[in-house]
């Protein structure tokens, strides 16, 4: 049998999962083995599975069973075991006993440790009355005078952790994939998506090709959704800097593709997606706005304030003037009044023809038709 020093860390996979323990390889003839509840969530759920890999540390050897933990109990530490736990990082059990002057006195075993109030919590950090009589894990910082002066940081298991899951998160979530993942919560800036524990951000102009004005018109909190990672920052020395963001509007087709439907000099009717100081933005077609430059609306000059002129989701007819595909450009122009009074006189000379029975001349029509 290979030999263990108490407290040695051990990186391995899980090869079975009973009902009360969890069996790890070693690679020897026999297994290694962690109590299943060191497990168990908060309903009582397993959260790991056969093939996870986890890391371990060594506590003990009866026969031919190694037992292993994930941390070391606080009841069964003595000196030794704390000195062990302190120089391998081993993460250990203890019972806030009360608050004292700077922080909280933490009993570990038959030993008595320091917490600092800023080592207790992290993220979620409570008031300190709270933590008293609970039992917690604790790293070993400071060891000294054979275990009579210890200090322990809650803050840090936490951190480190984070600094593991962000690591393992940064190995799946890559630029390019494509994840599932649920609405946490809407902004008007965007909507954040849970990632596996991660809260990834959605911008709003990455939603839908069409224009989004409002994002709890298309997504709501719990919804699923498919999206595509376009920026993935992670900082695994601070978890709490990395960044991702998605887009949902990448796995769209995108509507610039059928642009060459849209044909110069055609006529839409389309309402006012955006107003800018230079222009209005008209939707032609779901993803596909184009411009009426200020210079051609009428009744406006340099000191015009648009946006009291005209308002967004306004309906206007306009007429396609210029298309650049490549830019995904559109030149627009309101459609005139001779344009109007052009199609009256052509609705006029359609009614004239009808009534006309070959024996009755009109001059006025006939000078229209040449």
């Amino acid at each position: 049998m290979k030999g263990f020093e108490i407290g040695q860390e051990v990186e391995t996979t899980i090869v079975q999962i009973g009902p009360d323990t969890v069996f790890i390889d070693l690679g020897l003839k026999s297994e290694g083995f962690v109590e299943k509840a060191e497990f168990l969530d908060a309903d009582g759920k397993c959260t790991v599975k056969e093939g996870d890999k986890i890391k371990v540390y060594f506590v003990s050897q009866n026969r031919d069973e190694l037992h292993f933990t994930t941390k070391l109990k606080g009841e069964n530490a003595d000196s030794n075991i704390l000195e062990s736990a302190y120089n391998s990082g081993l993460p250990v059990e203890g019972h806030v006993e009360k608050e004292i002057k700077g922080g909280f006195e933490v009993k570990i075993g038959t030993s008595r440790a320091f917490c600092p109030y800023s080592q207790m919590g992290y993220k979620n950090r409570m008031e300190p009355a709270e933590y008293v009589g609970r039992s917690m894990t604790f790293i070993i910082t400071e060891f000294k005078n054979e275990g009579k002066n210890i200090i322990v940081s809650n803050r840090k298991v936490e951190e480190n952790a984070e600094i593991s899951k962000v690591n393992s998160l940064a190995e799946k979530l890559t630029v390019g994939s494509v994840v599932s993942g649920e609405v946490k919560s809407l902004q008007s800036y965007g909507a954040f998506i849970d990632l596996n524990g991660f809260q990834a951000l959605l911008p709003i102009s990455e939603i839908s090709h069409a224009r989004v004005n409002d994002v709890s018109e298309v997504l709501s909190v719990g919804q699923k959704i498919e999206a595509k990672i376009i920026k993935a920052e992670w900082n695994t020395a601070k978890p709490e800097r990395s960044k991702v963001s998605l887009s949902m509007k990448e796995l769209e087709k995108d509507p610039w593709d059928e642009v060459s439907s849209i044909k110069i000099g055609e006529k839409f009717s389309g309402k006012i997606a955006r107003i800018a100081a230079f222009g209005l933005f008209v939707n032609l077609k779901p993803g596909i706005d184009g411009l009426v430059h200020v210079s051609l609306l009428r009744d406006v000059n340099d000191k015009t304030n648009l946006s009291k002129k005209f308002k967004v989701g306004d309906t206007m007819e306009v007429i396609v003037q210029k298309i650049e595909a490549s830019d995904k450009r559109i030149s627009l122009a309101p459609a005139g009044e001779s344009d109007e009074e052009e199609d009256d006189a052509s609705d006029y000379l359609k009614k004239q023809d009808k009534a006309d029975d070959g024996e009755t001349y009109n001059p006025f029509a006939a000078l229209l038709k040449k």
